[in-house]
């Protein structure tokens, strides 16, 4: 679990800084280096925030609401941050967490 709270710490992390610094500067700086470098780290930081949440469905038994909801959060900046918060409720996680 702490392994997965950090990667959607890193993945919200690298989906601000290309939503918020690295896009604008590309579309309003017409500048995309921060695009080509930013964009292949937050992709794979994405891949490996749903490949957890894929394996916390099989192996921690955490159901489908957990795993639906952490898909669609890891699209929204902050979303993993708001998700782990509350992945502490019983309505995520099974008893045995």
């Amino acid at each position: 679990m702490r392994f997965f709270n950090i990667a959607g710490m890193a993945e919200t992390c690298s989906t601000v800084s290309l939503y918020f610094i690295a896009m604008p500067l590309k579309y309003l700086g017409d500048n995309e280096i921060l695009v080509k470098h930013i964009g292949p780290i937050h992709g794979l930081l994405w891949l490996l925030y749903i490949g957890l949440l894929t394996l916390g469905w099989i192996q921690k038994k955490w159901n489908m609401r957990a795993v639906i909801t952490g898909g669609f959060l890891s699209l929204l900046p902050g979303g993993p941050i708001w998700l782990e918060r509350r992945m502490n409720h019983s309505q995520y996680l099974p008893d045995s967490v």
